[in-house]
């Protein structure tokens, strides 16, 4: 059964009552008689068990796929460093001569 709260218009007094949905709501405040009004709260809902963000994709550890692409970059920077190093064909050729 759902919990409500509500709140006398007159005296501000706060309260909660158990009620069926068929039950009708509450129209006077046990305190003073005045009227009251029914206060709307955001549910408490957890959701359970897999395929919610919190449980299969909030912390993921990282994968080894990520660490190879680094490899990847700097065994291709080697190269070019590698490529820039060595004299040219043309170049070796002038020094010959």
């Amino acid at each position: 059964m759902p919990l409500y709260e509500y709140q006398c218009k007159k005296c501000k007094h706060r309260f909660e009552k158990i009620q069926k949905f068929s039950d009708p709501p509450v129209r006077k405040c046990p305190e003073c008689g005045g009227p009251v009004e029914k206060l709307l709260h955001a549910p408490a809902v957890q959701f359970k068990g897999t395929g919610w963000y919190v449980t299969d994709y909030a912390a993921k550890p990282p994968t080894d796929g990520g660490s190879e692409k680094k490899e990847d970059k700097s065994a291709a920077k080697d190269k070019e460093k590698e490529k820039d190093s060595k004299p040219k064909k043309s170049e070796a050729k002038k020094s010959k001569e």
